[in-house]
Formats: structure tokens, C-alpha cells, sequence
């Protein structure tokens, strides 16, 4: 088994999501993912605790919110820190914008990994809302931001997922949580803001 080659985690990466769409997340096993990687089920086991784990891998994604967050200019509102901080994740995510893609299949396909999912989403806000208390912002109104902030990156995110157009996932979190700001307004200056978001949309393309 090529157990020198390099990038053995990405290579079992690509291998299982490869496999996870080919045959099923729950068919898939452990030796297959090895196999078609090239490295045995033991350097499979150095690098993730189980099949599951290669789906959600959420330690760099939390360093850089934790550390975007942090290193915010000041004063911003918070809800400008949460856009800084997602922001500058965004590239964790466009530089493998075709695995990300085919992660998110497996996962649509499968109502347990949903559920990880979520539990994923809920410790990234538990990160966000710890790194602004950090900023001195005080506790409800960090936690309040963290989760608005988590909520409109899942709207941000699927909508970058499908955008045929393909606009930056940066963008589409900008325009998502300026759309947030927007939520108390009455329905008219509502309904003009989103109108002009579409037009500059429309602009681009």
C-alpha cells in the first residue's frame, strides 16, 4: 500500500466522499475508503476517529472565526464583526468548492448526518459567541449575534451551494446578513432593499 505518498488526508477525503455518493454514506466502509486511497485502514485510523469524522472536520473552520473575530477592527457593531468573521472563512470553503459540494449531498441524503450537522453549526456559534464576550460584548447580546450570525451563514452558504451564476461565497454572506438588518424595517423600505440586492445581483452577472 502506498502509505509514503503525500496528503494521505486528502486523499482518503477525496476517496470517501467519492465513495459516500457513489454507494451511500451508511454501504461505504472503512477499508473501502482506505483502499481506494491508496493507504491501509490503520493510516485511515491516524487521521479520523471514524468514517462520520471526514464529514466534519471543524477545527480550522472554528480558528479562523475565533481569530476573525478577535482581530476586528474596532469599534464595529457586532453584527459587522460576525460578517468579518464569516467572510474571511469564506476561502476555508471556496478553495474546494467541489468537495464541499459533494459533502453536502452525502449529507442531504441522510437524516443522521443532518443532525450532526446541526450539533457542527450549533458549536461554530458556541465559538463565535465565546470569541465576542472576548471582545467585552456582553453575554446575551453575543450569543444573540453568534446565532444570527450561524443562521444567515446556513442561508448564505446553500445558496452559494446552488447559485448558478457562481458569486463568491462572501458575497452571498454579505448580502445574507445585510438582509438580517433589515428584518424590524417596515415591509416597504423591506421590500425596496431587497430589490435593490436583486438588481445588484442582476448588475453582476
Amino acid at each position: 500500500m502506498g502509505r509514503w505518498k503525500p496528503d494521505a488526508r486528502g486523499r482518503l477525503e477525496k476517496a470517501a466522499l467519492e465513495l459516500y455518493n457513489d454507494k451511500g454514506f451508511d454501504a461505504t466502509t472503512v477499508a473501502e475508503i482506505a483502499a481506494r486511497a491508496g493507504v491501509t485502514e490503520r493510516t485511515f485510523y491516524r487521521h479520523f476517529v471514524d468514517k462520520r469524522e471526514v464529514l466534519f472536520q471543524t477545527n480550522a473552520l472554528a480558528d479562523v472565526l475565533a481569530h476573525a473575530t478577535a482581530t476586528a477592527a474596532d469599534p464595529l457593531a457586532p453584527l459587522e464583526v460576525i460578517t468579518h468573521a464569516l467572510t474571511e472563512a469564506a476561502p476555508v470553503f471556496e478553495e474546494r468548492a467541489e468537495l464541499v459540494r459533494q459533502r453536502q449531498a452525502v449529507i442531504a441524503a441522510n437524516p443522521e448526518l443532518q443532525e450532526r450537522e446541526l450539533a457542527k453549526q450549533a458549536s461554530l456559534a458556541s465559538t463565535l459567541a465565546h470569541a465576542l464576550r472576548e471582545r467585552g460584548l456582553e453575554a446575551t447580546t453575543a450569543a444573540l449575534a453568534a446565532e444570527i450570525g450561524i443562521a444567515a451563514f446556513k442561508v448564505a452558504f446553500e445558496r452559494w451551494i446552488d447559485d448558478p451564476d457562481q458569486h463568491t461565497l462572501a458575497q452571498h454572506i454579505r448580502e445574507t446578513l445585510d438582509a438580517t438588518r433589515h428584518l424590524t424595517a417596515p415591509a416597504e423600505h423591506a421590500a425596496a432593499t431587497d430589490d435593490a440586492s436583486f438588481q445588484g445581483q442582476e448588475n453582476m452577472a
